[in-house]
């Protein structure tokens, strides 16, 4: 099997015996890459190097120096995603018991080593290695989505709360037409800001209720849910102002399933909706067009034929907090919080857009080709 074809994992396997070395590695690198080291300090130079890549740990318990149990108690702490397996010929029961409290073993194997065993516990030992990097994930997803509400939420209710002060400011005071006015656009700022607010907390209620209340937080995350759904629930929940309901249309050229926590995606493309919303206003004839797409790869497009972004803002919006709506309390954080979240499993943001055309951002899902990369990368 070719380097391009392997499994992106790879076992690193500690044994004093050249000739053990040898048998294991020749047993099983036509499915993974394997690293060996000689002993429990070479071991952990080889993890320095290349931990990022190992999925699995597999030591003798008997060595010259730091034995196993020593290198598993060290590894767990360091490394502790790596699954560890403990090799020995020894049927000490005390031993055995001190080691898989100390060092988390996932199993124990038993010399001689028979080669359709290694292969059972190694895919088990993949399988959960596969298991902690997904909730790793998640973590990192909703850390993220948690980062976002907190800011997303932070920035409109400060802006509300000075706009209020301004008008309570003014009505006390005589003003000409032109005050009334940026008193007007002031009420309009804090209503838009507002709704904003509505908008991620009914979105954010909506998917997790809708997740169900009687499964678990895994069971919840990993659940199937449509794009179309996904969709459905937002233009059904957002509190649209006026008219704004009549300016979107869906098309749907491919429906796909969200392998992603749903919660986490609903608020993305709350967001989104929004922006596109806020960049409309003023338009004489405002459309924005969700698309869903499922070929070449799972993608949810948001077109509008607003006024578009200025190249030089364009090509910041996913790294710096840049914001064309400073005036309305935007500090352009959203975007990135957008990009974090969608890259947190593996998707991406896009944005194409022309001055005076129109934007277009784009959710692009992992898919049968694999991990998305964002535009640059």
């Amino acid at each position: 099997m070719s380097d391009i074809t392997q499994p992106p994992f790879s076992i690193l396997f500690v044994d004093d015996e050249e000739m053990s070395r040898n048998h294991f590695a020749r047993a099983i690198r036509a499915d993974y890459c394997v690293h060996v080291a000689q002993s429990a300090n070479e071991a952990i130079g080889v993890l320095r190097e290349h931990g990022a890549e190992i999925a699995v740990l597999v030591t003798d318990y008997r060595m010259p120096g730091r034995d196993g149990d020593d290198l598993l108690r060290q590894v767990a702490h360091e490394y502790p995603q790596i699954v560890r397996i403990l090799v020995t010929a020894y049927a000490d029961k005390d031993m055995l018991l001190q080691t898989v409290n100390t060092g988390d073993v996932f199993r124990i194997l038993e010399k001689p080593l028979r080669t359709e065993k290694v292969r059972e516990v190694l895919q088990l030992a993949i399988a959960r290695y596969s298991e902690r990097e997904t909730r790793q994930q998640r973590l990192l997803a909703m850390d993220e989505t948690l980062a976002f509400l907190a800011h997303e939420l932070n920035t409109p209710l400060a802006t509300i709360s000075l706009f209020a002060r301004s008008v309570e400011n003014d009505v006390v005071e005589q003003y000409d037409p032109a005050r009334q006015k940026e008193i007007g656009h002031a009420a309009t700022s804090m209503l838009n800001n507002a709704q904003y607010c509505l908008t991620l907390i009914s979105s954010f209620w909506e998917t997790v209720h809708k997740s169900g209340g009687q499964q678990s937080a895994s069971e919840a995350g990993s659940r199937e849910v449509k794009a179309t759904r996904l969709i459905a629930t937002l233009l059904d929940t957002y509190p649209f102002v006026g008219s704004q309901r009549d300016w979107i249309r869906v098309e749907v050229q491919g429906d796909f399933v969200v392998r992603a926590m749903p919660n986490c995606v609903a608020l993305v493309l709350s967001s989104l909706l929004s922006n596109a919303l806020r960049a409309l206003d003023g338009t004489t004839e405002p459309a924005l067009c969700l698309e869903i797409v499922d070929s070449p790869e799972p993608e949810i497009r948001m077109r509008d034929n607003g006024p578009g972004i200025a190249p030089e803002v364009k090509a910041r919006l996913l790294l710096d907090p840049v914001t064309t709506y400073a005036g309305a309390g935007g500090h352009g954080m959203g975007m990135i919080f957008c990009n974090r979240i969608m890259q947190s499993f593996g998707g991406c943001l896009r944005i194409e857009s022309e001055l005076g055309t129109g934007t277009t951002v784009t959710m692009g899902f992992p898919g049968a080709k694999g991990r998305m990369l964002a535009a640059g990368q």
